[in-house]
């Protein structure tokens, strides 16, 4: 049996409010696999066997049998130890879910996949990209958008955006910075440039 090769790893990354989610949605357009580690993190506070856990270290957010997820939030926001206790819970199953649907790219001969980890330089997970892409914003404009989406207030925005790796350290070790100050149309002719700067050369979609 012949050994199947290991696509490209391409990290996707940005500060709240810069505009990564709408990258990836180019991306995928363009006909990469894009793994979510907040969607495969959604799906894993599912299990029950996760929530349990997660109601047993932190009771009170678990509700009839469901993750509140604003309780568990109000928990762990500003308390290392027990955003850490958390994350000791969630973060293996999420790796071993992003592992398994990388093998499955891998299975389909896709050169490259991109790995869209909001914390990716928090996590030291840059180190086992093959590349980094940073989407960025300033600061004032990412503050508005999350402000309007999410009904948070400018100071919780804030305080959201200064437990990050600061914006201009992630610029300056990504591979290649995506500027998401313009028009929303403006963004993937940066994303095609940034591609090509990369050598990620798209597979034709099927039409």
């Amino acid at each position: 049996m012949s050994e199947v090769h290991q696509p490209g790893r391409l990290g996707l990354t940005g500060s709240i409010g810069a505009g990564k989610s709408s990258v990836a949605a180019l991306l995928r357009a363009r006909g990469l696999t894009v793994l979510d580690a907040d969607e495969q993190a959604r799906l894993v506070t599912q299990e029950p066997a996760v929530v349990a856990q997660i109601g047993a270290r932190f009771p009170g957010t678990v509700v009839g049998g469901q993750l509140d997820r604003a309780a568990l939030s109000g928990r762990v926001f500003g308390d290392p130890a027990a955003l850490a206790d958390l994350n000791a819970i969630v973060h293996p199953r999420v790796r071993a879910r992003m592992a398994a649907l990388e093998q499955e790219a891998a299975r389909r001969g896709e050169p490259w996949i991109v790995q869209d980890v909001p914390l990716l330089f928090e996590g030291g997970l840059d180190a086992q990209m093959d590349a980094v892409l940073v989407v960025d914003a300033p600061l004032e404009q990412r503050v508005r958008r999350v402000m309007a989406r999410s009904g948070l207030s400018r100071e919780e925005v804030l305080a959201r955006d200064a437990r990050q790796t600061p914006a201009d350290e992630k610029r300056r070790r990504a591979d290649v910075v995506i500027d998401n100050a313009g028009p929303p149309e403006a963004l993937g002719a940066q994303l095609d440039a940034a591609l090509h700067t990369l050598g990620i050369q798209l597979r034709p979609t099927q039409g």
